[in-house]
């Protein structure tokens, strides 16, 4: 199954064909303040996201992150990082969670396996990225959970595997309500935690 090839907003570089990029390649590409990304070959490229976005991010690991690696439960990471997991060689989500159980896949300065979870929060010119072709990646990964978050709609989509390489139908969550992740039981999320406060609330 091909992954759907989308446009982003960011100028193109120089390399192999697109669905011809590989791990080695994106290793080489230079640390010029751009996310890289490559799935099943396809080179995506997004320039750097807004503040609010960068809020959403901050909030997520204060949330979710920091309650969960002081509780021993696993460890988790915000873009840059580079997962490597079927079909994407490598992707950056906006905050990956791994559980302690799972922690040997993280080695080697990067994360070499399918985490436990995975959140993208949308930027206005890479939606369908984020919401198909992830999507897509994601579930035949077999990420057990995925949410993105909409800072437009102030709202989080969750999405948990039904079976490998298919997600069961989502669930909105909107701000004034919560979530558990099934990865992490103890932890409950309001949605509305991810967006208060934040000085620039432009999407």
């Amino acid at each position: 199954m091909r992954t759907l090839v989308v446009a982003t907003d960011a100028p193109t570089v120089l390399g192999p064909p697109q669905g011809h990029w590989t791990y080695a390649d994106w290793e080489t590409l230079p640390a010029d303040g751009q996310i890289y990304e490559i799935v099943d070959g396809v080179l995506y490229m997004t320039t750097a996201p807004s503040t609010f976005h960068q809020w959403i991010q901050q909030r997520l690991y204060r949330y979710l992150g920091i309650p969960a690696e002081d509780s021993g439960l696993g460890y988790a990471f915000t873009a840059p990082v580079g997962l490597l997991i079927p079909g994407c060689d490598p992707v950056q989500p906006d905050f990956v969670f791994v559980r302690q159980a799972n922690a040997t896949i993280i080695r080697d300065r990067r994360i070499r396996g399918v985490p436990d979870l995975i959140i993208e929060i949308l930027s206005p010119g890479n939606a369908i990225y984020d919401t198909q072709v992830k999507l897509v990646a994601y579930a035949l990964a077999g990420v057990p959970e995925y949410a993105i978050v909409d800072p437009g709609a102030r709202s989080l989509e969750y999405y948990q595997l039904d079976a490998l390489g298919r997600y069961a139908s989502s669930a909105t969550v909107t701000e004034g309500a919560s979530l558990r992740f099934a990865c992490l039981p103890s932890l409950t999320l309001r949605v509305a935690d991810l967006f208060a406060g934040a000085p620039d609330t432009t999407v």
